[in-house]
C-alpha cells in the first residue's frame, strides 16, 4: 500500500497512474490531492493524469526517475538502504578545504561509484569536504547540472538516488564530508512540468529562466516545496552542506526571506541530528549580511562564495583584465582582498558601472565564512575554450597560486584536477536532445564569446559529444612531471595548513600584507608566520627576516629573504 499526496491547485482532476490502473484521487484543502493504491509499493513505476488530459506526467517530489525527466517516476524507500555512517560526526565548514568535483566528468565512467573507487586519492590529497556540482534530475545525458527540473530526483545516469547514497556513506567512510550544489533560483527549459501543477512561478525572469513564485499568491506551498528539498538532501541523503546556487536570482520581497528559513530548518535539523550542517551562498551581491546571525539581522547562512579573492589572484598571476578582471590585477587589490575578503565593498566597479557590494567588519568576521578559490567551475567552464590556468601558467606560478589561497584566512576550495595541473579543459557542455533547443544553445554560446572578440571556430560547440569528452580528467597524468610535482606541492600546502595554526586562523585584523607593485613581490604575515611571493621573472631580495622556511626554496640573506623567480615561500620569522 502506498499513499499518494499532490499538490496540484491547477486542475479540477487528478488520477495517479500505479500498479496497473489508474486511481482518481480525492481533493482536500490547499490544493491537495490523496489516494491510496494497494499494489504500488517501492518499486512500482507511478506518474499523474492532470484534468481528462491522457498524458501523464512525473511527480513534481520524485526522488527516483529511471526513465528521465520526462517519464514516470517510481516508488522509492528511503528506510531501506543500507548506511553504514552511523557513527559519522559530520565535518564543520571552519578549518576545512574543499574539493569541487562534476560527477560525468571526474572519472571516464562519469558515475558515483567510478567517483567511490577516487577517493583515497582526495583523504591522501588532505581535503575535508566534497562539493558535487549539482546531481538532480535534468533532461538529456550530461551537462553541468544547472539545468535541473526535477529537484528531488537524483540523475539516473550517474547512479540514482541509491548511488548517490553510496557515495556519502564512502566518503563518511574515509572522514570526509559531502556538499551538494542546489539551485532554487530557476528551472532548466526542457521537463519543468511544474506550471501543470501549481502556481511555481511567476511573472518575470531571471539571466536562467522564469522567475519561481517565492513571494505571490499560494507562494507558501511553493516555499515549502523547495524548504522539504533542502532537508531532504541533508536528512535523507545524509549530506553535511548545501552550496546555494545564485542567491542574488531568488526574488523574494517577503520579510522573512527564503534564506533566512533555510537558516532555521537547517539550524533545527542539526540540532536533532547532532551534527554541523552548512549552507553556503554563491552571491554576486558582496553582502555579509548573508552570513551575519538571524539575532543580528542577517540571513545566518554559514559562508558565501568570493569571487573578488579568485579575480585579484587570477588577475595578478595571468595579467588578465578583460571584462570583470577590469578592476583587478595589481598587488594592492590583492592586498585589500586578502584583509577584507571583498575588493568591492562599497566602492566603484567599473565592469557593473555602479557602486557594488559592502564592508566587511573584519574584527566580527571570521575569514572561514568566505569560500575562496583559485579555479572553479565557473571561472574555468564560462571561458571560451574552459582552458585551465595549467594551460598557460608556468609551474612556479601555479605554486604561487596555490600557497597564497591555502594559506589564506578564508575555506579555500580547489576544483578538479587543479591538484595536478590537469591537462584537460573543462568546458561548457549540454545535451539537449531537442533539436531547436540544441541550436539556441550552439548559437547563443559563439554569439556571446564573438562580442569578447572569439572567432566561432575556436568556441566548442556545446552540444558536441566530444566537448563533453574533452572535459573528463585524464588520471594517467598524475604520474607523470610537471603534473606529479605540482600534486605534492598541493599535499605539501594542505598538511602545512593543518600543522600550524597560524594558517588557519580566520581572524581577518590579524592578516597585513606589504608588498611592491614594480619588483613583484607580496609577503601575507600570518601570526608568527609567512607567505612570500616573488611573481617576477628576476630573483627578488624581500625585507622580511625569517628564522626557518617551512615550504619552497628560500635564503635568508641578513635582513631580507632571497627568492628565486616566481617563486614562493612559507617562513617562520
Amino acid at each position: 500500500m502506498t499513499t499518494f499526496e499532490l499538490w496540484a491547485p491547477v486542475p479540477s482532476r487528478v488520477r495517479v497512474r500505479a500498479g496497473g490502473r489508474d486511481t482518481e484521487m480525492t481533493a482536500g484543502e490547499g490544493g491537495w490531492w490523496r489516494a491510496e493504491v494497494p499494489d504500488a509499493g517501492p518499486g512500482t513505476d507511478y506518474a499523474y493524469l492532470l484534468d481528462d488530459d491522457e498524458h501523464a506526467y512525473p511527480d513534481p517530489r520524485a526522488v527516483w526517475l529511471p526513465h528521465g525527466v520526462h517519464e514516470a517516476g517510481r516508488v522509492y524507500d528511503h528506510g531501506a538502504f543500507e548506511w553504514t555512517d552511523g557513527l559519522w560526526t559530520g565535518r564543520q565548514l571552519a578549518g576545512s578545504v574543499l574539493y569541487e568535483l562534476h560527477v560525468g566528468t571526474f572519472t571516464p565512467e562519469g558515475t558515483f561509484d567510478a567517483a567511490i573507487d577516487r577517493l583515497d586519492h582526495l583523504v591522501e590529497l588532505g581535503v575535508d569536504i566534497v562539493e558535487l556540482l549539482p546531481v538532480n534530475g535534468f533532461n538529456g545525458a550530461y551537462n553541468w547540472g544547472y539545468d535541473g527540473v526535477a529537484w528531488y530526483a537524483v540523475h539516473e545516469g550517474y547512479g540514482g538516488p541509491d548511488g548517490l547514497k553510496r557515495f556519502v556513506d564512502a566518503c563518511h567512510g574515509k572522514g570526509l564530508g559531502v556538499a551538494l550544489d542546489v539551485v532554487y533560483n530557476h528551472l532548466g527549459p526542457s521537463g519543468n512540468y511544474l506550471p501543470r501543477f501549481g502556481p511555481y512561478l511567476k511573472a518575470g525572469s531571471n539571466t536562467w529562466g522564469d522567475l519561481v513564485n517565492l513571494d505571490g499568491p499560494q507562494s507558501n506551498e511553493v516555499r515549502a516545496f523547495i524548504l522539504d528539498n533542502v532537508l531532504g538532501w541533508l536528512r535523507d541523503f545524509h549530506v553535511d552542506a548545501l552550496r546555494l546556487d545564485a542567491v542574488h536570482a531568488l526574488a523574494d520581497t517577503r520579510a522573512s526571506h527564503l534564506l533566512e528559513e533555510f537558516s532555521r530548518e537547517v539550524d533545527v535539523l542539526s540540532t536533532h541530528l547532532g551534527r554541523p550542517l552548512s549552507l553556503v551562498a554563491e552571491s554576486d551581491l558582496n553582502d555579509p549580511r548573508l552570513m551575519a546571525p538571524l539575532e543580528a539581522g542577517g540571513y545566518g547562512l554559514t559562508a558565501a562564495w568570493d569571487d573578488d579573492v579568485h579575480h585579484a589572484l587570477h588577475s595578478a598571476l595571468t595579467g588578465d583584465r578583460s571584462g570583470y578582471y577590469g578592476d583587478f590585477g595589481a598587488l594592492s587589490t590583492l592586498a585589500i582582498v586578502l584583509t577584507e575578503a571583498y575588493f568591492h565593498a562599497g566602492t566603484y566597479s567599473t565592469f557593473r558601472q555602479r557602486i557594488h557590494g559592502r564592508r566587511v567588519d573584519r574584527r566580527n568576521t571570521p575569514g572561514h565564512r568566505f569560500v575562496v578559490s583559485l579555479q572553479n567551475h565557473d571561472q574555468i567552464g564560462n571561458r571560451a575554450t574552459g582552458d585551465r590556468l595549467s594551460a598557460t601558467l608556468s609551474p612556479g606560478l601555479l605554486t604561487i597560486g596555490a600557497a597564497l589561497m591555502l594559506t589564506s584566512p578564508f575555506t579555500p576550495m580547489l576544483f578538479m584536477g587543479e591538484e595536478w595541473g590537469a591537462g584537460t579543459p573543462w568546458q561548457f557542455f549540454t545535451s539537449h536532445p531537442e533539436p531547436e533547443l540544441a541550436l539556441a544553445v550552439e548559437r547563443g554560446r559563439k554569439a556571446e564569446f564573438a562580442q569578447h572578440g572569439w572567432g566561432e571556430a575556436e568556441v566548442p560547440n556545446p552540444q558536441d559529444p566530444a566537448t563533453f569528452e574533452r572535459s573528463k580528467l585524464d588520471w594517467s597524468e598524475l604520474g607523470s612531471k610537471p603534473h606529479a610535482d605540482l600534486l605534492n606541492v598541493y599535499r605539501e600546502l594542505i598538511a602545512l595548513r593543518r600543522q600550524v595554526s597560524d594558517l588557519t586562523d580566520p581572524r581577518l585584523d590579524r592578516v597585513s600584507v606589504e608588498y611592491d607593485e614594480d619588483a613583484r613581490w607580496i609577503v601575507v604575515h600570518r601570526g608568527d608566520h609567512a607567505v612570500v611571493a616573488n611573481l617576477s621573472a628576476e630573483p627578488r631580495r624581500v625585507p622580511l627576516s625569517a628564522t626557518t622556511v617551512l615550504f619552497g626554496e628560500a635564503e635568508p640573506a641578513g635582513s631580507g629573504l632571497d627568492l628565486g623567480p616566481e617563486s614562493v615561500a612559507v617562513v617562520r620569522r
